[in-house]
C-alpha cells in the first residue's frame, strides 16, 4: 500500500487541498462561515438536488439497459462479438463536449428526431439521461461481464435441475455472486454522472446544472473561488460518504467463487428466448450507441474530398502551435504512459485490498481510491498548477504531468475491475501452494495471475480508454505544443467557423477509430495454459 498511498497523497490530496485552501483562506484567516452561506442559497440547493437525483436516475437506467448486454457478452458466442465489444467501449472515451454536440444533433432543433417526428429533447432531462447511458454503458458491460464470464454455469444448472425456474435460479445463484461487480459498476456510473460536466453544460442549458458545472461557472465566469471551494468540499464529502457505505456493504456480500476460463462458459444462442435477447441487445447498441457515433462520422465527411481531414495536417498558428493531427500521437504516448502508471498503482492497491486479513486502515483506503472520480476535475487541474510549482516537484513544464493526471482517473478503474476477481479467488488455493513450498511471488504468478489475467486486460483497456478521453484536468495542464485529442477537439469547437467544427468532428472520428483498434487488440490477446503472455 505504500506506493499507492504516496501517489494519491502527492498527486491528488495535495493539489486539491491547495486549491481549496486558497478559496477558503483570506489574509491568513480561514473563512469557514462561508460554507454555511453558500449551501443555504436556494439556487445552490437546487443544484445539489438535481445533481443527486439525475445521478441516481442515470445509474438505474444504465443498469437496466446494460445488464442484459453484460449477460450476452458473457454467456453467448456469436460472430463479430469482439468487434461489438470494442464498439460498445468507444463511447466511454469520447470527450463530453463532442458527445453533447452529437446528441444535440440528434435530439435538438433541426436534429434527426426533429426532422422525422418533430420531437425535441434538448430542453428536457431525458437528453441528459440518454447521454449518460451512452457514456457508461461499457462500464457495466465490461465490469459485470468480466466476472460473469468466469462464473461456473454448472451452479445455476444444478439449481435448475432441482426444480428452480430460470429466473429463480439466476436470482438466487448468479446474482449474489455478481453483487460485488454490479455494485462496483453502479458506483462508477453514479460517480461519473454525479460529476457530469460537458453533457449537462451542452444539453442542459441554463435550466439544469450539476455541481461540476456550477464549480466551473464560479471559477471561470463569476471568478468566485471561495464559492467554488465550498462546492468542491460538498462534493468531496458526499462522494466520500457514498464510497464508505459502498465499501462496507460490498465487503459483507463477498465470498469465494468458483471461477473458470471464460472461453468455456460462452455458447451459441439456444432457443427463441436467447435469440430474442441477443436481438434486443443489438438493437439497443445500434440505436443508443452507434447512431450518435454515425452522426459524428457523417459530420466529418461533409466537406468534399475529405477536406476536414486534410485540414488537420496544417498548423494555422491560431488554435495550436502544431498541426491538429499531432494530437493523435501525443494522446497515444500519454495514454500508454498513463496506463502503465495506473496498472502499477491500481494493481498494487487491489492486491493489498484483496487480502482477507487486511486491517481497517487498509480497507478504508479502498474508498479513498475512488475519490478522484468524484472530485471536480476542474479543481484537480487548477490544483496541479498551484501545488506542483516548486522543487522537487516543479512539474508544470514536464510532459509527465498529463499522464499523472490521467492515471489518477484510470487507477480507480483498475482497482474496481480487479478487486472483485481477486477477492473471489479461494484463499485455500494460495495456502496449498504455500504449503508445497511456493514463494509469495510464485503463488501470485501460478495461482492469482491465471485467474485474474482477463480482469487485468479489461483494467488495462479501461485505463487506456479513460486516458485517451480525459478532458477535465488535462485542459488546464496540456501544453500548447502538445495538445491531447480531447483538448484539441474542445478548442476547435470553441472557435467559430465551419472549418473548425468540421476538424473537431474529424478528430473525434479519429479518436473513435484509434480507441476501437486498441480495444480490439486487447480483446484478441489470450494467454496459454501456463499463464504466460
Amino acid at each position: 500500500m505504500a506506493l499507492p498511498a504516496v501517489f494519491f497523497a502527492v498527486f491528488f490530496a495535495w493539489p486539491v487541498t491547495a486549491i481549496v485552501a486558497r478559496g477558503l483562506k483570506a489574509d491568513g484567516v480561514w473563512r469557514f462561515g462561508r460554507m454555511a452561506d453558500v449551501v443555504t442559497q436556494p439556487d445552490i440547493r437546487h443544484v445539489l438536488w438535481f445533481t443527486t437525483w439525475q445521478a441516481l436516475a442515470s445509474t438505474a437506467l444504465t443498469l437496466l439497459l446494460a445488464l442484459p448486454a453484460a449477460h450476452v457478452f458473457a454467456r453467448l458466442d456469436f460472430p463479430g462479438k469482439q468487434l461489438l465489444r470494442a464498439v460498445v467501449t468507444v463511447p466511454f472515451v469520447l470527450p463530453t463536449v463532442v458527445v453533447g454536440t452529437a446528441f444535440l444533433a440528434l435530439v435538438g432543433r433541426g436534429g434527426l428526431l426533429d426532422d422525422l417526428w418533430g420531437v425535441r429533447l434538448d430542453t428536457t432531462v431525458w437528453a441528459i439521461l440518454l447521454a449518460h447511458v451512452f457514456f457508461n454503458f461499457a462500464v457495466v458491460v465490461r465490469t459485470v461481464g468480466g466476472l460473469w464470464a468466469q462464473l461456473d454455469p454448472r451452479q445455476e444448472q444444478a439449481a435448475r435441475m432441482l426444480g428452480a425456474a430460470p429466473l429463480t435460479a439466476w436470482r438466487t445463484v448468479t446474482l449474489p455472486a455478481l453483487a460485488p461487480a454490479v455494485a462496483a459498476a453502479a458506483l462508477m456510473v453514479f460517480l461519473f454522472t454525479f460529476t457530469s460536466f460537458g453533457v449537462v453544460q451542452i444539453l442542459g442549458g441554463p435550466t439544469f446544472s450539476t455541481l461540476e458545472v456550477e464549480i466551473y461557472r464560479q471559477t471561470s465566469e463569476v471568478f468566485d473561488l471561495s464559492t467554488a471551494a465550498v462546492l468542491t468540499l460538498v462534493q468531496f464529502v458526499a462522494v466520500g460518504t457514498i464510497l464508505a457505505v459502498h465499501a462496507w456493504t460490498v465487503r459483507r456480500r463477498e465470498s469465494a467463487l468458483r471461477l473458470v476460463a471464460p472461453e468455456t462458459t460462452a455458447h451459441r444462442p439456444r432457443g427463441a428466448g436467447q435469440w430474442a435477447l441477443l436481438a434486443g441487445v443489438l438493437l439497443t447498441v445500434v440505436l443508443l450507441l452507434v447512431l450518435p457515433l454515425a452522426v459524428l462520422v457523417r459530420r466529418s465527411l461533409d466537406a468534399p474530398g475529405l477536406g476536414y481531414y486534410r485540414a488537420l495536417t496544417d498548423a494555422d498558428g491560431g488554435t495550436f502551435l502544431v498541426a491538429p493531427l499531432h494530437a493523435v500521437w501525443t494522446s497515444l504516448e500519454y495514454a500508454v504512459a498513463a496506463t502503465g502508471i495506473a496498472l502499477l498503482i491500481g494493481g498494487l492497491a487491489a492486491a493489498a485490498l484483496a487480502r482477507r486479513d487486511a486491517g481497517r486502515l487498509v480497507r478504508g483506503f479502498d474508498a479513498l481510491l475512488m475519490l478522484p472520480l468524484g472530485v471536480s476535475a476542474v479543481t484537480v487541474g487548477f490544483g496541479f498548477l498551484i501545488a506542483l510549482d516548486r522543487p522537487p516537484l516543479d512539474l508544470r513544464q514536464s510532459w509527465i504531468l498529463v499522464p499523472l493526471a490521467q492515471a489518477l482517473v484510470g487507477a480507480p478503474f483498475v482497482v474496481r475491475t480487479m478487486l472483485p476477481v481477486l477477492r473471489a479467488v479461494d484463499g485455500r488455493l494460495r495456502e496449498a501452494a504455500a504449503v508445497l513450498g511456493a514463494s509469495p511471488w510464485r503463488v501470485w504468478r501460478e495461482v492469482d495471475l491465471p485467474l485474474v489475467r482477463r480482469a487485468l486486460l479489461i483494467a488495462a483497456g479501461f485505463a487506456f480508454a479513460v486516458s485517451l478521453g480525459e478532458f477535465g484536468a488535462t485542459v488546464f495542464i496540456a501544453r500548447p505544443d502538445n495538445p491531447t485529442l480531447p483538448v484539441a477537439v474542445a478548442r476547435l469547437l470553441s472557435r467559430p467557423g465551419e472549418l473548425n467544427y468540421g476538424q473537431a468532428m474529424a478528430l473525434s472520428t479519429i479518436l473513435m477509430v484509434v480507441c476501437a483498434a486498441a480495444l480490439l487488440v486487447l480483446e484478441r490477446l489470450r494467454t496459454d495454459r501456463t499463464g504466460e503472455f
